[in-house]
């Protein structure tokens, strides 16, 4: 009763404090829309796109360690939606699982022999439409993570795959490309330490459980079944395979004479909205279309496999085409970290700088969601230029005989009244606040809003890196209470995982697509 009593006080005075303050004003309902002054819209395809703005944000402490008591990781290197776990609740909210996937271990010391491996977040999304500005502790609410489950990778004979350099190769396998199991050459550490070498970049989930992972080294992408082990291996053209004096060498180290660039191989992987076509996006230019000068390296290469019977036939290359990636006010490549298909001929491709939280500058100018569409591009899969002799580009410049895919700026990341509603910012000062350095994955979600059938929440994820220069690879498991295969260390800053959800208006995607 005393309890009551306390209550019924502090309601009444409650009461009278507003009658002082003036006629009582019934509460503002919270908006279901985001504020129409946040739209931005693009024309592609002949349909209008919008970007309706930033609506959660949530986060995964830089010290939280996996339950192999590995350190968690910049896991922001992919990220996809499980099939058939999205739903929305009764209360309007959101639930579902992510599979996301980190890289290849802290290595600013070298390369570690690190097994590949997804991690599974279950996650609830309230998404926040209001203009007011949300503190950074508040917006965290809006997307809540919380941790469930580690899958580790293996290759043949249920042996794990490592992270270390890829020094050595393996032969093929008798009976490849015809005979499934068989593989190509295979990047391996060493010949007397055969485990396959994976810097795990792309993943695209399949709805039995299996799902694809691309990869740096190759750049290969492995078909992986639901207990992680490897089924198969997709070797792309001969033009994207790293040679060094004519041999094939997929060292991380350096770069080759023609082929993928050091550590900058498949980073986006994407199925479409049937599952039976599966697309593979380079980060930047092959070496010998201008890959080795940031300056040159703007026209990348997105590929389309048929992966409708990936066990009875090896997926064949169905189609190919010039990605025209954006650059900087001095002429430096933009990198491309993600590809999401969104439909029709039209995808969404994450392109950064690397700047941000983790990087000496503070202040980023470029972290993207931008639009292509490939349907006026020129497909020059099976012609010469799938040989590594040939080039689509000299100095910068694309071949006269090729039509490059239509690039549209999008959904911009760093926008200042976006990232302040919910407690972030760019630039000054560097602390928990600022936005992470390198974002690298997206996933759709519908939001099953009858008033706007295509609209959709774009989710992604930063993977908390800095760069070894010596080693030209990244380092995305940023904390100094981190632990690496029982071994402690400190990497002299903290970076949290950070992740976004933005709300879009895609006409080309199926309605209530879910991937």
């Amino acid at each position: 009763m005393a309890k009551f009593t306390v209550a019924l006080q502090l309601y009444l005075a409650y009461c009278l404090s507003l009658v002082a303050a003036g006629p009582l004003k019934k509460l503002a309902a919270s908006p279901t829309e985001p504020d129409p002054s946040f739209a931005v819209s693009v024309k592609v395809a002949g349909q209008t796109f919008v970007n309706k703005g930033l609506v959660a944000f949530g986060l995964i402490p830089s010290n939280f360690t996996d339950s192999t008591g590995n350190t968690f990781g910049g896991v922001g290197s992919a990220i996809a939606i499980k099939p058939g776990s999205f739903a929305q609740t009764a209360d309007g909210n959101f639930t579902g699982t992510l599979i996301v996937q980190p890289d290849r271990g802290f290595n600013v010391d070298g390369t570690v022999d690190y097994q590949a491996r997804q991690h599974v977040l279950d996650f609830k999304l309230s998404p926040y439409y209001s203009a007011d500005d949300l503190s950074f502790t508040a917006a965290q609410s809006t997307l809540q993570l919380t941790y469930q489950d580690t899958l580790l990778y293996f290759e043949r004979e249920h042996t794990a795959t490592t992270g270390l350099d890829a020094l050595a190769v393996r032969p093929a396998d008798s009976g490849f490309p015809t005979v499934i199991s068989a593989d190509p050459a295979m990047p391996i550490p060493a010949t007397d330490f055969s485990h396959l070498t994976v810097d795990a970049e792309g993943l695209a989930l399949n709805q039995d459980g299996s799902f694809f992972v691309s990869d740096e080294y190759g750049p290969y992408i492995y078909l992986i079944d639901a207990s992680g082990n490897l089924v198969e291996t997709i070797q792309p053209p001969e033009a994207f395979l790293p040679l060094i004096d004519g041999a094939l060498n997929f060292t991380g180290s350096v770069n080759p004479d023609t082929g993928r660039v050091a550590n900058q191989g498949f980073e986006g992987l994407t199925l479409d909205n049937t599952g039976t076509t599966l697309y593979a996006l380079l980060q930047s230019a092959l070496v010998q279309d201008g890959g080795d000068d940031d300056t040159t390296s703007s026209f990348t290469r997105l590929l389309a496999f048929d992966v409708s019977s990936p066990l009875t036939q090896r997926p064949p290359v169905i189609g190919e085409w010039v990605v025209p990636l954006p650059q900087s006010k001095k002429g430096k490549t933009r990198a491309a970290s993600e590809v999401h298909f969104v439909g029709g001929d039209v995808f969404l491709v994450l392109s950064r700088d690397g700047h941000g939280h983790g990087d000496s500058n503070d202040d980023s100018s470029y972290k993207q969601a931008d639009l292509i569409d490939i349907s006026g591009a020129t497909d020059i899969h099976g012609t010469q230029f799938d040989f590594p002799n040939a080039s689509i580009a000299t100095k910068g410049k694309l071949d006269k005989s090729i039509t490059a895919a239509e690039y549209v700026s999008f959904v911009n990341f760093i926008d200042d009244t976006q990232l302040a509603r919910f407690g972030l910012h760019n630039g000054d000062p560097d602390d928990q606040t600022l936005i992470d350095a390198k974002w690298e994955s997206l996933a759709l979600a519908p939001c099953f809003d009858p008033d706007f059938p295509n609209d959709f929440f774009l989710f992604t994820a930063d993977v908390s890196s800095l760069i070894s220069v010596s080693l030209k690879a990244d380092n995305d498991f940023l904390t100094e209470d981190g632990f690496m295969n029982g071994v402690p260390y400190n990497a002299g800053i903290n970076n949290d995982n950070q992740f976004l959800v933005f709300r879009l208006t895609l006409p080309t995607a199926p309605s209530n697509d879910l991937r």
